[in-house]
């Protein structure tokens, strides 16, 4: 027999297999290393009970601002815009709703004169009454005192600003709720029903009678130039 200590073979190595994920036993789960994750249909399929969900760096929002205005933004009634663009027949009306959309302070307050709308857009200030007298009458905006208006919420609403500071005064940021704005506006039963409870209805019902009408206007149109036409060759 050899004196030679006889070297004790060693067992073959077993590749360590990673627990899965234990689908019922969430405190199990922070103490468990899991497999790597191929892709997420994978997951899903291994965990279909787990809703999963992943973060990412969100890209800063871009706006043309000014440093008065900065990230200066309002929300604003998709199908509101539809129709005004159909409504209104003049492009005035159209211009005065846009100026006040970007003259909106946070709660939808609008802080201009009708000298200072006339001069802005350089329409005479006669003009400028006139149309908002017709924007008013629908309910879009209505006067709270001189110089002073509020947009209906439901059409246009500017949410929050940020009011740069100055050597004497911080910086502020002012949010107002849109759902606030609409209770104090219902709650005062000066204002008008249209303007309390706003409502589109009446503008969609205008269009269609105006092309209803315009529909009429081009036949008859049509009639009388095809009877002058019969005129013409019978003679």
């Amino acid at each position: 027999m050899s004196s030679e200590p006889q070297r004790s073979r060693s067992a073959p190595k077993r590749a360590l297999r990673r627990p899965e994920l234990p689908v019922d036993d969430e405190i199990q789960a922070w103490s468990r290393p899991v497999q790597p994750v191929e892709d997420l249909d994978s997951l899903a399929r291994r965990y279909p009970r787990r809703k999963v969900s992943l973060g990412g760096e969100r890209k800063p929002m871009e706006f043309y601002d000014t440093p008065e205005r900065p990230k200066a933004f309002s929300m604003d009634s998709l199908e509101f815009f539809f129709l005004i663009a159909q409504y209104f027949r003049e492009a005035l009306p159209l211009r005065l709703i846009l100026l006040m959309i970007a003259c909106q302070k946070a709660g939808g307050q609008i802080r201009l004169t009708q000298e200072e709308m006339s001069t802005v857009l350089d329409v005479h200030r006669g003009k400028i009454n006139e149309a908002l007298q017709e924007i008013m009458g629908h309910g879009i905006v209505f006067k709270v005192r001189r110089g002073v208006y509020q947009f209906n919420p439901p059409y246009s609403y500017r949410v929050a600003e940020f009011i740069p500071g100055t050597e004497l005064v911080e910086a502020e940021y002012v949010q107002v709720d849109q759902d606030k704005a609409i209770a104090k506006i219902r709650r005062d039963e000066s204002l008008p029903d249209l303007v309390r409870f706003p409502s589109l209805e009446h503008m969609r019902e205008a269009i269609e009678e105006l092309r209803k009408q315009r529909a009429e206007e081009r036949a008859a149109r049509r009639l009388a130039r095809a009877q002058r036409q019969e005129e013409g060759s019978a003679q």
